[in-house]
C-alpha cells in the first residue's frame, strides 16, 4: 500500500538527509534506529530514581537527610549559575543585551538560593542538628568548589586575594601565586593554633589543580572582563551597572550572611562556640565587613565600601533577622 507523508513530514526527512548525506551517514539507519528507540518519559529523562537515591545519612538522625538535600539543591543551583557564566565568557560577540539576561539569570538563582536559606535556619531542630553535624566533620559547605568557581567567574582573581595580602603581590602576579594567597584559606585556619584544618588540606589537595587551571580560563573571561570589553557606552548602561552590584552583594553580603545566621543559630553558645565545622574560623570568616571581598569595587562608593556588610551582621546579632 502506498503510504502519503503529510508536507510537514517530508521537509524534516528533507532536513535529515541534508544533516547526515554530508556527514556519509545513512539516513535510513539512523531512521531505523529511531524505530526501535522506546519513548522518553520523565523519570528516565531526569534519572529520578537515581537522585533520589544519593541521600545517604550518616547517621540515624531524621534531620540529616533535610541537611544532605539542602545542599544537593543548592550544588544544582551552583551548576545552574556556572552554566550562565560559560556562556558567558565563551560568547565571543556578547552584547550587553544578552550580557544583563544571563546576569539575570544568576541573580534569580542566588535569590532563589538566599530566600531559600531558612530551611537551613528554621527547617531543623537544633538538637538534632547539633548530634548529626558533629559525625560529619571535618566535611563543610566551605568544601563547596562550585562556589568558589563562581566566585573566580565573576571578578578578577585579584579581587578574590586575602585583602592583607593583595599590595604585597603586585600587579604581575599569576594565577598559582593568587590562588596561593586566595581570601578564603583565612576561613579554614584553626581558631586556636592558626594552622591550616583538615577540611582545607582536603579541599586543596582535590581542588588546586582544577582551580588554578580554571582561573586561567576565566582570566579574560570572567564577568568583570567581559563587562570591560563592552563600548564605554554599554559600560555606563544602568541597568547593567545594578545588576552587577546585584551579582556582588548577592554572592558576597546576602549569601554569606544567611550562612552567618544559620551559624550564630546553631553553633554559637555563649562562653563557648561549639566547633561543628571543622574547627573553621567561621566568626571571622562569614561576615563580608571582615573579608571586604567585593568584585566589582569600581561600581561602589566608599561609604558602600566601608559598611560592606556591617548593618546586616549588627542585626543578626541583636536577633532582627
Amino acid at each position: 500500500m502506498e503510504y502519503n507523508f503529510k508536507p510537514e513530514v517530508l521537509e524534516q526527512l528533507k532536513r535529515l538527509e541534508a544533516k547526515y548525506v554530508p556527514l556519509g551517514q545513512d539516513l535510513a539507519a539512523y531512521l531505523e534506529g529511531l524505530y526501535h528507540t522506546d519513548f522518553l518519559n520523565y523519570w528516565d529523562y531526569i534519572h529520578l530514581d537515581t537522585l533520589l537515591s544519593l541521600q545517604n545519612p550518616k547517621t540515624t538522625i531524621p534531620d540529616e537527610k533535610i541537611f544532605i538535600m539542602y545542599h544537593q539543591i543548592t550544588e544544582l543551583y551552583f551548576k545552574l549559575c556556572l552554566e550562565e557564566y560559560r556562556q558567558i565568557g565563551d560568547d565571543k560577540e556578547i552584547t550587553v543585551e544578552i550580557l544583563m539576561r544571563r546576569l539575570k539569570r544568576i541573580n534569580r538563582y542566588f535569590d532563589n538560593l538566599i530566600n531559600s536559606f531558612d530551611v537551613m535556619v528554621d527547617g531543623m531542630e537544633p538538637k538534632q542538628f547539633l548530634q548529626f553535624r558533629m559525625a560529619l566533620m571535618p566535611a563543610s559547605g566551605f568544601q563547596s568548589v562550585q562556589y568558589r568557581m563562581i566566585e573566580i567567574a565573576s571578578t578578577d582573581l585579584r579581587n578574590l586575594v586575602d585583602k592583607d595580602k593583595r599590595a604585597a603581590l603586585g600587579l604581575q602576579s599569576t594565577q598559582e601565586e593568587m590562588i596561593g594567597c586566595i581570601y578564603w584559606k583565612e576561613g579554614a585556619t584553626e581558631v586556636a593554633s592558626g594552622a591550616k584544618t583538615l577540611t582545607l588540606l582536603q579541599f586543596e589537595e582535590k581542588y588546586t589543580s582544577q582551580l588554578i587551571q580554571f582561573a586561567k580560563a576565566y582570566e579574560h573571561k570572567n564577568v568583570w572582563a567581559v563587562y570591560k570589553r563592552l563600548p564605554e557606552a554599554d559600560q555606563q548602561n544602568p541597568d547593567l551597572m545594578q545588576m552587577l552590584r546585584d551579582l556582588d552583594s548577592n554572592i558576597n553580603v546576602n549569601w554569606p550572611l544567611m550562612h552567618y545566621k544559620s551559624a550564630v543559630r546553631y553553633l554559637q553558645r555563649d562562653p563557648e562556640v561549639i566547633a561543628a565545622t571543622g574547627g573553621t574560623n567561621w566568626m571571622k570568616y562569614l561576615p563580608p565587613r571582615f573579608q571586604k571581598r567585593i568584585f566589582y569595587p569600581l561600581l561602589w562608593d566608599e561609604t558602600q565600601t566601608n559598611e560592606w556588610g556591617k548593618g546586616w551582621v549588627d542585626k543578626v546579632l541583636k536577633g532582627e533577622i
